[in-house]
């Protein structure tokens, strides 16, 4: 049984442009924050970690862009969004449902980078009311170190409607707590590296930090940002 379904329609590898654009969707909101937003995010975490640094960076910030609603200006990610799909192949991905849970099946014909944007763009076609939640997901999803298997969709499915462990919730508001977010938080990747590189500096003896301490308090922090961006 088909949960939820994303198609993305972009330029074929041997094409001179690099353009993308959305094709068919089913992608349910309730109950919150539905297996649409979930799959969206499965797809987004699933492509994230083959990028480089650089690509990362603009990802949150096209993340936070969108959220924003603000006007956004083409290419990004070197590539353009449009509404035409004439000349463009297609990527399917699918939400399935399993024995065990939710099932994500990945199409990976496509190059990384169109399946990213295809899930970023795919959350401004939901309802304003239901896309608070989807992005909390697509920010989760941005932490994402792993595979496309079944820890990845645990790790996700820890999200709202979804329930998990009580012990992982604590550990994850543990570890915002001493990176210094709001305990009900969801930084991006990169907010997460740089506070981390800030407060590991600012720990250490020699600029400022207590020597006796900063041995402690950078494994700490080394604790915190491991939960964070692998939630284990």
């Amino acid at each position: 049984m088909i949960l939820a379904e994303l198609e993305v329609r972009h330029s074929r590898a041997i094409a001179p442009t690099r353009r993308v654009a959305l094709g068919n969707l089913y992608l349910p909101t309730e109950p919150e924050p539905g297996y649409g937003p979930l799959l969206l995010a499965a797809v987004l975490a699933a492509q994230v970690a083959t990028l480089e640094d650089e690509l990362r960076d603009d990802l949150d910030r096209l993340l936070w862009d969108l959220e924003l609603g603000e006007r956004i200006a083409q290419p990004r990610l070197r590539h353009r969004f449009q509404t035409d799909v004439v000349g463009l192949t297609r990527s399917h991905h699918r939400l399935v449902r399993g024995e065990r849970g939710p099932v994500l099946e990945l199409d990976d014909q496509g190059g990384h980078l169109p399946q990213v944007l295809g899930a970023l763009y795919a959350v401004t076609t939901l309802d304003p009311r239901h896309r608070p939640g989807a992005f909390r997901l697509l920010r989760r999803a941005t932490r994402w170190e792993g595979g496309a298997d079944e820890r990845l969709m645990g790790y996700l499915a820890g999200d709202g409607a979804f329930a998990r462990s009580t012990a992982v919730a604590g550990d994850e508001r543990w570890a915002r707590r001493v990176l210094g977010f709001g305990v009900e938080t969801e930084p991006l990747r990169s907010e997460i590296v740089g506070r981390f590189r800030r407060l590991v500096r600012d720990a250490h003896p020699d600029h400022g930090g207590a020597p006796g301490e900063a041995g402690a308090r950078i494994q700490e922090l080394s604790d915190a940002k491991r939960i964070l961006l692998t939630g284990v």
